[in-house]
């Protein structure tokens, strides 16, 4: 399993949007989170998003922690949380690597 601090800094534009006065972390920074992870961990893949749920809100200044392991048929599960209390969960998979243009052009 791997395991990394996700520092989202309390002045990221996402804040102040969702919701001014009451400021909640939307979830799609935390999935961008997992699959930015997921890439830099085999970067000749592209990711989708299989399944995703968010079980708690995250605000401002609060540190997170990513987890993500990886199964034999290529998935990779991920969950996020802030101490011990679970806030997104969810499955990644990988897509085929993808061919260079060059590779494209001459095959």
């Amino acid at each position: 399993m791997n395991r990394r601090e996700l520092s989202i800094p309390s002045d990221h534009p996402a804040f102040a949007g969702h919701f001014p006065g009451a400021p909640i972390l939307p979830g799609v920074v935390l999935l961008d989170a997992a699959v930015a992870a997921a890439s830099a961990a085999a970067t000749d893949r592209e990711w989708q998003i299989v399944t995703a749920k968010f079980h708690g809100v995250v605000r401002p200044g609060e540190p997170l922690t990513l987890e993500q392991e990886s199964a034999s048929n290529g998935t990779v599960r991920f969950s996020v949380r802030h101490g011990d209390r679970l806030v997104a969960s969810g499955t990644l998979k990988a897509e085929a690597p993808h061919a260079s243009a060059m590779e494209r052009d001459n095959g």
